[in-house]
């Protein structure tokens, strides 16, 4: 039997894989500079807010580390640090249960806000990127945003009731 913890463990894996071997050829190509995809991140961020913020930390250290590895080369661990440090941040500030869709929007919207600034900004710190900040919001940051945000509102309705249904299923099991 398979348990709902582990049906999201295998849609972010589908998603992580879906980032770069099916996005791109739903991307335009003139627009493929343009985007870098974090489907996982904004599941991570559902997690965050209608699960736990403990679990986000660690689905975005572990999905973080398989985007450094696999994706980004030039240094481990930053996607890690930043994908774990934003949703856990978001889900701290965030976490209801009973969240409403404008208030999970938002969230989307900031943590991939908080997530690409601070990925820029470590960037910037190790001399890795030479571009201003303004250039990288209106480069990428904002067409990830855009992008983020759609996603986001075309699996909403699925995922909350998936994470309610495990959040349901948890107490249970701590009431037994």
């Amino acid at each position: 039997m398979v348990r709902r913890g582990q049906i999201l463990i295998l849609l972010l894996f589908a998603l992580f894989i879906a980032e770069d071997t099916i996005l791109p050829w739903l991307i335009p190509d003139a627009w493929q500079f343009r985007f870098s995809p974090n489907l996982t991140f904004v599941v991570i961020l559902f997690v965050a807010v209608y699960y736990s913020r403990h679990t986000a930390l660690v689905l975005g250290l572990v999905f973080g580390m398989l985007h450094d590895i696999i994706f980004y080369g030039s240094m481990i661990g930053a996607y890690s640090f930043a994908m774990g440090l934003s949703a856990y941040v978001m889900g701290l500030v965030f976490h209801s249960p009973r969240a409403l869709m404008p208030v999970m929007m938002s969230v989307v919207l900031l943590g991939s806000l908080l997530l690409d600034s601070i990925i820029f900004s470590i960037y910037q710190l190790f001399q890795l990127n030479h571009q201003s900040f303004d250039w990288a919001l209106v480069e990428y940051m904002v067409p990830d945003l855009f992008l983020h945000f759609v996603f986001a509102l075309i699996i909403y309705v699925p995922i909350r009731k998936q994470l309610e249904r495990l959040q349901k299923r948890v107490k249970k099991e701590e009431i037994a």
